[in-house]
């Protein structure tokens, strides 16, 4: 019997999603770097992403999905009072995305901040949502997870740029009695986070010297070793604190960071891959986007429907997790 652990006020009410036009095949990259179409898809999962052009930054993305929000929806955002955008590659540092935002589609009052969590930062902005809807002061909040991870690409680097491409999502948070949100987890892992980052201003990470750059830099080995233990004790400890069970949930939506990763996570939890959506296969690795892409490619094949029970996890850079079991109400 599915319990209702987490108090929660959120309801979905609106989704949308957007990725730049230009594709970037694996036979693209073949011509780039010493590697082939196979070995890509072999060890990653992923066929192409989609890249943005030189004059397009995150906030485009961001203005993307929610106009694509507005569209399928027709709702209004003149009554948003919080936006919450998870990125890692924002235009500016400040003003933030949310603030870009908040300006592109006039809302006239409304609180907004950027939330860097990396490949869990949609999954920790939703969770910040409830936390606001919860404290009384908020009713209605915008959330959006939009990367543009080819400006931060090297593509001389074959074990990172065949990874990563460009997207974004939105999805709309209102305050409801009948709260969707049902169960959480959080896990960080910072004394391992040499081993995913992308520099800034400093030079070393607890004294580790790290590449000064501003590129994305992986220890992939390392990574997937993390990913594919944390990840399945995150689910059972989530599962166990909640007195949930597999059976409990129909669509399993994980970070698409690649299918090894994803293949290994169900593996060793019993969670049947034809009941995991990602969307490696069509973006690649999309950091803060990845979750709401799988979810918007699920909703335009009709395959997630009202009152199904998801279970979202991101995990990646940081070393971090987060993990939110909802009720789509859409």
């Amino acid at each position: 019997m599915l319990q209702h652990p987490l108090r929660s006020l959120a309801s979905i009410t609106a989704f949308g999603a957007y990725v730049p036009e230009r594709v970037l095949t694996n036979h693209d990259l073949e011509q780039m770097v010493e590697t082939t179409d196979e070995w890509i898809f072999q060890r990653t999962g992923i066929k192409e992403r989609r890249i943005a052009a030189d004059d397009q930054f995150c906030s485009d993305l961001c203005f993307g999905a929610v106009r694509d929000l507005q569209l399928r929806y027709g709702v209004v955002l003149e009554d948003v009072d919080y936006i919450l955008v998870a990125t890692t590659t924002p235009d500016t540092f400040f003003p933030s995305m949310a603030a870009r935002v908040q300006a592109e589609f006039g809302i006239a009052s409304c609180g907004a901040a950027d939330i860097q969590a990396a490949c869990a930062g949609f999954v920790s902005a939703l969770q910040l949502a409830n936390g606001l809807l919860l404290s009384g002061a908020y009713h209605k909040i915008l959330v959006i997870g939009a990367e543009t991870l080819s400006k931060a690409t090297d593509y001389t680097d074959r074990s990172t740029c065949i990874l990563f491409g460009d997207g974004a999502g939105a999805m709309l948070i209102e305050r409801s009695e009948d709260g969707a949100f049902l169960a959480s987890y959080n896990n960080t892992k910072g004394n391992d986070g040499q081993h995913l980052y992308r520099s800034s201003l400093a030079s070393a990470i607890d004294g580790v010297p790290i590449q000064t750059n501003g590129m994305i830099v992986q220890n992939g080995r390392e990574v997937y070793r993390w990913a594919v233990t944390t990840v399945p004790k995150g689910i059972q400890t989530l599962m166990d604190q909640n007195s949930l069970t597999l059976e409990d949930i129909n669509w399993f939506v994980p970070h698409s960071a690649n299918m090894r990763i994803v293949e290994s996570v169900c593996e060793r939890t019993g969670i049947p891959l034809e009941h995991t959506l990602t969307s490696m296969a069509q973006y690649g690795n999309t950091s803060a986007a990845s979750i709401p892409l799988a979810l918007d490619l699920a909703i335009k094949d009709d395959r997630i429907k009202t009152g199904d029970i998801v279970l979202l996890y991101g995990f990646g850079g940081g070393l971090t997790e987060s993990a939110l079991l909802l009720r789509w109400t859409l």
